[in-house]
């Protein structure tokens, strides 16, 4: 069970902040930090797993394997993406109750067309609004308990409009989500317009070099915005600190003072090594 579930994080009022996690060492990571929550990123799950682009390729069970493991070893309540469903909806229905007994907190369905494009990248295309309504109601009517919360994306914005994104995202509210996220909205104003129109959580993804501006949480808050998303901070860091070391050793046959990396010692404790040499001294010396 989860130290504190999303939704009464959500009912607070109070601003939740997820950290992108793609592997078990970043979910360990983010866990320990504090975080209200916790986002399974799509893209760098799948780019961590398989080394390929987030486009419709990776299937509910290679998703499913993750996003289980993070959630046995984390106490953070997990948002999941989900993609499109991985189908119709019996695979919907099929994949609401995979996530829910996995053990996350909120899944994430959009209304792209399959095979899905990752967000903020061109050629998206969405299918009919009242087909993803179909899906968010059959997402809701599969789940066991209403703790489990359903995030409804949008992608409409960058084929057909920002009206025509907030106009589905009010129809996916109806349906039964309970939280709204439109993605790519590529001005302040257009932010604002999406949560002075949606009556229901709405989150915001934050991705440097996307197409929405990378807002402090103040200024989301302010805006009205429940859960702020940073999908790719960790997998953009680590490949920052990846190649920088990797070059540094190709180049001079070793590591120098200047790469800060992180503390043997520390990563140890991270993954769980004291308990190992616990159970050596009670039971293998």
């Amino acid at each position: 069970m989860k130290k504190r579930k999303l939704k009464e994080q959500i009912q607070s009022g109070e601003l939740i902040i997820a950290p992108g996690i793609y592997d078990v060492v970043s979910a360990l990571m983010a866990d320990q930090m504090g975080f209200g929550a916790l986002y399974v990123t799509g893209y760098g799950t799948v780019a961590s797993y398989m080394g390929i682009p987030d486009a419709g390729i990776a299937t509910y069970t290679d998703m499913l394997h993750r996003i289980s493991r993070f959630a046995e070893l984390t106490q953070t309540p997990i948002i999941a993406d989900a993609d499109t469903g991985y189908g119709g909806l019996l695979n919907v229905a099929h994949t609401v109750r995979g996530y829910e007994k996995a053990g996350v907190a909120a899944i994430q369905l959009e209304d792209q067309e399959f095979p899905k494009k990752c967000g903020h990248t061109p050629g998206r295309r969405v299918i009919a609004a009242e087909e993803m309504v179909k899906k968010i109601k059959v997402a809701c009517d599969a789940r066991a308990s209403d703790d489990f919360l359903i995030v409804a994306r949008t992608d409409a914005r960058s084929s057909l409009g920002i009206d025509e994104a907030i106009s589905r995202a009010q129809m996916y509210a109806d349906a039964g989500a309970d939280i709204l996220f439109v993605e790519s909205p590529e001005t302040e104003e257009e932010m604002r317009k999406i949560c002075g129109n949606i009556d229901k959580p709405v989150l915001a993804n934050l991705v440097p070099g996307g197409k929405t501006p990378m807002l402090s949480a103040s200024r989301l808050q302010e805006m009205g915005y429940a859960i702020a998303i940073h999908p790719v901070t960790g997998f953009l860091a680590a490949a920052q600190t990846l190649e920088k070391s990797y070059s540094e050793l190709k180049i001079s046959g070793n590591l120098d003072s200047s790469i800060d990396l992180y503390s043997f010692a520390k990563f140890n404790e991270l993954i769980g090594f004291p308990a190992v040499w616990e159970f050596d001294k009670k039971y293998a010396e």
